[in-house]
């Protein structure tokens, strides 16, 4: 079994911060790839960052880049999405995903959390 356990939504207002975390945990044999989506009501998830494991690229979406940094600790199987400078357009429910291979498998596959509110509001 694996779980991702996120932590760290809430409410904060405009232009303030919130620093989310990701930990993987259970028989997680090798990660390739963590990420941060977010989906409203009625709308499809989208992608707000990633990185990869082997070479630590990341990826921002553009309505995020220079406000939102995706980091990972290895030793933690856990990553982090610190969103400063947070719009009101920045609510929504935020889950964590871990593109990982089981000691199990011999393949890599998709695992998601359980997602985390966070909701900027004056």
């Amino acid at each position: 079994q694996v779980q991702l356990v996120e932590s760290g939504g809430g409410l904060v207002q405009p232009g303030g911060s919130l620093r989310l975390s990701c930990a993987g945990s259970g028989s997680i044999f090798s990660i390739n790839a963590m990420g941060w989506y977010r989906q409203t009501p009625g709308k499809q998830r989208t992608m707000v960052a990633s990185i990869t494991t082997n070479d630590g690229d990341t990826y921002y979406a553009d309505s995020v880049k220079g406000r939102f940094t995706i980091s990972r600790d290895d030793t933690k199987n856990t990553v982090y999405l610190q969103m400063n400078n947070l719009k009101p357009e920045d609510t929504a429910v935020y889950y964590c995903n871990f593109n990982l291979r089981r000691g199990s498998d011999d393949y890599f596959r998709s695992y998601w959390g359980q997602g985390t509110q966070v909701t900027v509001s004056s």
